[in-house]
């Protein structure tokens, strides 16, 4: 194995995850604003205590390469229908950004279900 695949998955990784646990406490302090913005969009506001919990845990796991395979599989399903529910205004250019960006996160989270977590992770030292 070239230090490539030893290091870059772990780079990966953490860099994947860092976005939704910081998306999960930022969350926390604007409790009341992101209800509505859900609720705009027709999803009931209790599902945001759910959605910290997936993004905080989710991520962490995925930073740690913890259940990684798991973690990635919940963060890409979790990614891909946030891009369907809150970015499909496509006449607007931040929401096709936002859109095509989940996309690639969902990518992302493709690969690492199907290579797993890499050699620097709690799963492979599990292994």
């Amino acid at each position: 194995m070239t230090s490539l695949q030893t290091y870059l998955p772990t780079a990966g990784r953490i860099l994947l995850a860092v976005i939704f646990i910081l998306a999960g406490f930022n969350k926390i302090p604007a409790i009341e604003g992101n209800v509505g913005y859900m609720e705009a969009y027709g999803v009931p506001g209790i599902l945001i205590w759910p959605t910290i919990i997936v993004e905080i845990v989710g991520g962490l796991m995925l930073a740690f390469g913890f259940k990684a395979r798991w973690a990635a599989a919940a963060l890409a399903a979790f990614t891909l229908l946030s891009a369907l529910i809150f970015h499909t205004d496509f006449a607007d250019a931040n929401q096709m950004t936002a859109f095509m960006k989940n996309l690639a996160i969902t990518g992302g989270m493709l690969y690492v279900i199907a290579f797993g977590a890499g050699a620097l992770s709690v799963d492979e030292r599990r292994g």
